[in-house]
C-alpha cells in the first residue's frame, strides 16, 4: 500500500515538474518565431509509419488545466497563394542603346543608374562614317539650292518667252533629282541620331558625333569605354529601362491554377523593405515547363521609387477567395522524429492518443486538416507540447 501511495505521489510531482518547465519553455519559445509549417504543399501523414499510432495515455486531473481542448470543425478558409518569384526588368519599357556609327568612342558621360531623358546624348564618336555622311550632306544640300534656283529663274524667263520649255523642263528634273538626293542624305543622318542636319551646313568640320538616348529612364547597364572601338549595328552600349513598373516572375503549381487569373490584384513582399508592393497578373504561359512541371506567371508591379531591383527576390500573394476547411489551430499540429505531422486527440476522461494528420494551408493561425480527423473531433491545442512530454513519463 505505501509502495502505491509513494509511486502516485511521485508520478504527479513528475507531472507538477513538467508543467512548471513546460510553462518556462512556452514562456522563452514565445520570445521566437514559430513556423507554422508548409503553407502550400500538402504534408502526407502517413510516410513511412504506415499507420496513426492510438496508444491512449492519461494525464492527472490536477494536470489538465495546461491543455487547451479544442474542436475540429468547419471554417470559411481564405485561399492565400504565397508565390516565390524574382524581379525583372519590364521588357516593354526596357530597350538596349546599339550605336549607328562605328568608330572610337572619345567620351562617355553617363553612367549606370543615371536618370536620362530621350534624345540625351550618351556618349560621343569619332565617326568616319559620320564624316561622310555629312559630306554627302552638305553637298547634297548645296546642290539643292543651286538646282532650286536655276528653276526659279528658267520660270521667270519662260514666263517672258525667254527659253524654251524644254530647258525649263530639264531645271525642273534636276531640281527634283537634287531633292531626291537632299532627302536621302537628311535620312541617312537621323539614322545616327541627327535630328537637326541644317545645323550642320553652320557648323565646323568634325567627325564627333554623339548617341543619343532613344527613350526617357534609368541606365541600368554600360557595356562601353573611352577608347572602345564600336561597330555600327552591332555593339550595344547601354540598357535603358523606365523602372516605374518591373515584372516579377512566379512559378505557379498546376494544383493552383484555378486560383489564377488575368489581371488579379497581387501583393508583392521582400525582406529588404516592410512595405508592400502592388501590381497584377499580366501573363500566363501557355504551357508548364517540363522540368519543374510549373506554369510561369507575370506580374506587372509598381516600383515607387524604384526600390524593387533586377533579380531581387521576393514573394507574391494572391488573394484566390474562400473555401470550406476543416481547421485546427496551429498550435495543435505537432510533428514527430520523422517530421511526420500529428495531433493529440481526447480519447476519453483525460485521456489521449497521438493521431498522424494530413495538413494543408496556415492561414491566420488556423491549419487545414485534409487528412486524419473529422468534423467534432476535440484536440489538444495550446498545451500540446506538454502532452508530448507527458507521454514521454508513460513510456
Amino acid at each position: 500500500m505505501n509502495l502505491k501511495i509513494h509511486t502516485l505521489t511521485m508520478r504527479r510531482l513528475q507531472f507538477a515538474l513538467l508543467a512548471t518547465l513546460i510553462s518556462s519553455f512556452l514562456v522563452l519559445s514565445a520570445c521566437g518565431p514559430r513556423d507554422a509549417g508548409p503553407s502550400a504543399a500538402q504534408t502526407t501523414a502517413y510516410g513511412s509509419s504506415g499507420a496513426a499510432k492510438a496508444e491512449l495515455f492519461s494525464v492527472p486531473q490536477d494536470q489538465m488545466g495546461h491543455v487547451q481542448i479544442v474542436t475540429a470543425e468547419q471554417q470559411t478558409f481564405p485561399v492565400v497563394l504565397r508565390l516565390s518569384g524574382s524581379v525583372a526588368y519590364n521588357a516593354f519599357k526596357t530597350t538596349p542603346v546599339i550605336t549607328q556609327v562605328s568608330g572610337p568612342v572619345m567620351q562617355v558621360p553617363v553612367y549606370p543608374g543615371q536618370i536620362v531623358r530621350s534624345g540625351q546624348p550618351m556618349l560621343y564618336v569619332s565617326s568616319a562614317d559620320f564624316a561622310q555622311l555629312r559630306s554627302s550632306y552638305l553637298k547634297a544640300n548645296d546642290a539643292y539650292k543651286l538646282a532650286q534656283g536655276n528653276l526659279e529663274r528658267d520660270q521667270d524667263l519662260f514666263a517672258h518667252h525667254a527659253v524654251a520649255q524644254a530647258d525649263l523642263l530639264q531645271a525642273q528634273s534636276t531640281r527634283n533629282q537634287a531633292l531626291a538626293d537632299l532627302q536621302a542624305s537628311v535620312q541617312a543622318l537621323q539614322v545616327i541620331g541627327i535630328r537637326d542636319p541644317g545645323r550642320l551646313a553652320n557648323g565646323p568640320a568634325s567627325s564627333r558625333v554623339s548617341v543619343l538616348a532613344p527613350i526617357a529612364g534609368e541606365v541600368v547597364e554600360r557595356t562601353v569605354q573611352p577608347g572602345q572601338v564600336i561597330q555600327a549595328g552591332a555593339t550595344q552600349v547601354f540598357t535603358i529601362s523606365d523602372m516605374s513598373t518591373v515584372w516579377v516572375l512566379v512559378n505557379v503549381y498546376q494544383n493552383d491554377l484555378s486560383y489564377i487569373h488575368m489581371g488579379d490584384p497581387v501583393t508583392v513582399e521582400t525582406n529588404a523593405f516592410p512595405t508592400t508592393f502592388h501590381g497584377k497578373i499580366s501573363f500566363i504561359a501557355p504551357a508548364l515547363d517540363q522540368d519543374t512541371r510549373t506554369l510561369k506567371v507575370r506580374i506587372v508591379t509598381s516600383n515607387p521609387h524604384g526600390m524593387l531591383k533586377k533579380d531581387m527576390y521576393v514573394t507574391a500573394v494572391v488573394q484566390a477567395g474562400e473555401t470550406k476547411a476543416l481547421t485546427v489551430p496551429d498550435d495543435a499540429v505537432l510533428r514527430n522524429d520523422v517530421n511526420e505531422p500529428f495531433v493529440y486527440v481526447l480519447s476519453g476522461t483525460n485521456q489521449f492518443s497521438q493521431r498522424l494528420v494530413t495538413i494543408g494551408r496556415s492561414e491566420d493561425g488556423q491549419t487545414q486538416i485534409l487528412n486524419g480527423l473529422k468534423e467534432g473531433d476535440k484536440v489538444a491545442g495550446n498545451g500540446s507540447l506538454f502532452l508530448q512530454f507527458a507521454r514521454s513519463l508513460t513510456q
